[in-house]
């Protein structure tokens, strides 16, 4: 079914199930550890899997000029080593970073275009076995200079198709006659996703069909991607992918061990299970790149905005994406004369890809830092200015691009109010003993997506529900919200329906990423279940369009007629496919998720060291499918969006071009003792121009802005701004030192 007028009264506007908070599902069975992950299936077939290890390049730029495995193939348990000399034909790739769903081919030449790419993959009747096997092999390299430093390489950035330009009446001449101005260069440094659960895959040959068991988020990329790479027919190809341990970005490509996996289970005739080791997964698969960030800000006096200029520059290689930081500066304030650029560099650095809020999740690093410089500028509230400067349409296209829905303004006054916004005090004005205490604030905003996505719902014989769909639960509560859609339209509780995810014999689904999967997805699960009611109901002889669903019964709504689900369908259930698709309301209206986030910090005044006291998030994302696992989404987004103000940073060694703390221990994450008591209010709200579930996107918008709040914190607390992210304890006693030789 097309989606493209706005949603009416549905029967999900019932909420008896849907909107309540529910705890996951599938929570019984992972806290048990009977949720099924990629490497860890032992079906009778799979019993006698072998291990593949895979060996990753030790440069990051030139050629192998030879590899020899003669050893590694000697040594006890090693049933195969694949290197480029014995890797069956692949499919091409027209660039070097891997493609979403494009053939993304493994050891296929002697070329080296990243430090850690596969350079052979060993495979044993162990996993110790191969990963000692491995480390016999002796290459030899042809090492060549490559680009690894973005500051260095600005120079050579040239304007990406990644994002169209906004040029809006004449920047240059309003923001050099503006009264106020900031022209200010934010800096985010390289970022890594680092699952809990590793990349990982379990190949299964039977004939010329195979099984993948694999840890992604979009089944119908890799399904197709990986069709296109080994040059199988995908209907030769069933993909599962039941449960992710988390991927934030990372597992919406594939890499070696997905393909190497297939290829040697090929040749062996038998399983073959590949997972990347922790190290592995920094240097071989994606990350966020990091970027310099330009934002230029002119504000009347009253601080009304009348120039935006924001410049990002990121850095990938060949063929890659760039991040795209400076997209929400297009649609989040006011301003007449725009100009807002994304520029990409060429670099030798391991693939850049998407991460939890790809743009928005670094742009409003920077955007909403400028803001409050420019609110200091003033001498004017920062929430007040963001206020002052809100827009109820696209600003680039004007009134008639007006926001299927924006409640920014209520989202920052009932945050500051909940918040005591009115307690702050002016730079370095609150101490505590040895702390300087401060309160800062910044919006929140991501885009809203939506993707195709279709499921299958059968109507059991008991009177149960089963629902089958390719949509995939990272971590993120599919199950359940799924669950809960298809009880509220059929009548039914949410004990009483089954969901079955993550297979490629069910219905195409939108996966889990961008922050489309749980409304697009859901939207799926409501037309599959639509077409059966009106499938049961023209059974029963009851009006599909007045038919009621309730506590496990259908009752005519005319005649008061009613029948039990429980009988109506035979031994093979009774069944109905839908799919949502979607029409042009997207481009009619800007659709978007909006929030705030309010932040307390305190920095020591000897170390520098920060910490966070409270945060506060307030969001407006239409309807809150389940209140326990979106509020669980916000709690995560607002812990990375710590990690990102105060300590994520993948260190770049710029001569060997690779991240050299490429570890948990090197590469700091927040971890309990750095979060305090997060708190998170859902505004009501429905957004019918959005889906028929009126739902918005939440995943993704509890990191969109959240380090600006720490950092605006921050500066707040100690008068110090710092530019360059994270804001660890030497910048800003350098900060200090700065302003007393000052």
């Amino acid at each position: 079914m097309k989606f493209t007028e706005p949603a009416g009264p549905t029967p999900l506007d019932q909420e008896r199930v849907l909107t309540r908070p529910h705890p996951r599902k599938e929570g019984p069975l992972k806290v048990t550890g009977q949720a099924t992950y990629a490497y860890e299936y032992r079906d009778a077939a799979l019993r006698d899997a072998a291990y593949g290890f895979v060996l990753g390049s030790d440069i990051a730029h030139g050629s192998l000029l030879d590899i020899d495995t003669a050893e590694a193939e000697a040594a006890p348990g090693v049933q195969l080593v694949l290197t480029h000399k014995n890797m069956p034909a692949q499919g091409e790739n027209p660039g070097v970073a891997p493609q979403q769903d494009d053939a993304t081919p493994q050891l296929a030449g002697t070329a080296i275009h990243h430090h850690d790419q596969a350079i052979a993959l060993v495979v044993a009747d162990t996993f110790e076995q191969a990963r000692a096997a491995a480390r016999l092999i002796r290459v030899r390299y042809r090492r060549l200079d490559g680009a690894y430093d973005l500051a260095a390489q600005l120079g050579q950035a040239e304007p990406t198709s990644d994002s169209e330009d906004s040029v809006v009446g004449d920047f240059d001449r309003a923001f050099g006659s503006a009264p106020v101005r900031v022209d200010v260069t934010y800096t985010t440094p390289d970022q890594s996703q680092a699952p809990m659960e590793p990349h990982s895959s379990l190949a299964h040959w039977e004939g010329d069909r195979l099984t993948l068991y694999t840890s992604h988020q979009i089944l119908h990329w890799v399904h197709r991607g990986l069709a296109k790479t080994l040059q199988v027919p995908q209907k030769d190809i069933r993909i599962v992918s039941a449960y992710v341990g988390g991927g934030f970005g990372s597992k919406l490509l594939f890499y070696a061990d997905a393909v190497l996996a297939a290829a040697a289970a090929r040749q062996l005739g038998r399983p073959v299970k590949v997972m990347l080791t922790r190290h592995q997964i920094f240097n071989h698969t994606s990350h966020r790149p990091a970027t310099v960030q330009r934002l230029r800000l002119g504000a009347e006096k009253s601080g009304r905005l009348v120039a935006v200029g924001h410049d990002s520059f990121s850095g990938n290689l060949p063929g890659g994406d760039a991040e795209t930081a400076a997209d929400q500066t297009k649609l989040l304030y006011a301003g007449e004369h725009r100009l807002i650029r994304t520029w990409l560099a060429e670099l030798g650095l391991p693939p850049g890809a998407s991460m939890r809020a790809p743009g928005e999740g670094v742009g409003m690093l920077a955007l909403e830092c400028a803001v409050d410089e420019l609110a200091e500028a003033l001498d004017m509230d920062p929430v007040e200015l963001r206020i002052l400067n809100d827009v109820q349409y696209d600003p680039e296209k004007g009134p008639g691009r007006p926001y299927s829905s924006r409640r920014l303004v209520e989202a920052l006054t009932v945050g500051a109010e909940r918040f005591g916004w009115k307690e702050r005090r002016r730079p370095g004005e609150r101490r505590e003993g040895d702390w300087l205490v401060g309160l800062g604030v910044a919006s929140a905003f991501r885009g809203n997506l939506v993707q195709k996505s279709g499921a299958r719902v059968r109507l059991e014989q008991d009177g149960t529900l089963t629902v089958e769909t390719q949509m995939t639960d990272i971590g993120t509560g599919s199950y359940t919200i799924l669950g809960q859609v298809a009880a509220e339209m059929l009548g039914l509780t949410l004990e009483q329906v089954t969901v079955r995810l993550g297979d490629t014999d069910f219905p195409r689904a939108a996966g889990s990423g961008g922050s489309f999967g749980a409304n697009s997805s859901s939207s799926g699960v409501y037309y599959a279940c639509r077409d059966l009611r009106t499938a049961i109901a023209k059974q029963l002889g009851f009006d599909p369009n007045t038919a009621v669903f309730e506590e496990g019964y259908v009752r005519d709504g005319q005649g008061g007629k009613r029948a039990a689900l429980r009988g109506l369908a035979g031994k093979g259930g009774l069944s109905a496919t839908g799919e949502a698709s979607f029409g042009d309301l997207t481009e009619r209206y800007v659709q978007a998720s909006f929030g705030a986030h309010f932040a307390e910090v305190a920095v020591d005044v000897v170390t520098g060291e920060t910490r966070v006291r409270r945060l506060l998030s307030v969001a407006a994302a239409g309807r809150i499918l389940n209140p326990v696992t979106a509020r669980s989404q916000c709690l995560g987004g607002m812990t990375m969006g710590i990690g990102a103000a105060l300590m994520e940073e993948l260190k770049v060694d710029t001569g060997r071009g690779l991240f050299v703390n490429h570890d948990l221990a090197e590469y700091h994450v927040p971890v309990h003792a750095d979060i305090p008591d997060l708190d998170v209010i859902f505004l009501d709200e429905l957004d019918d121009k959005s889906s028929p579930v009126k739902a918005k996107g939440i995943g993704e918008l509890g990191i969109c802005g959240v380090g600006a709040a720490v950092a605006n914190a921050v500066y707040n607390a100690t008068g110090v701004r710092v530019r360059d992210y994270p804001l660890t304890m030497e910048k800003i006693l350098s900060g200090w030192s700065r302003q007393e030789r000052g």
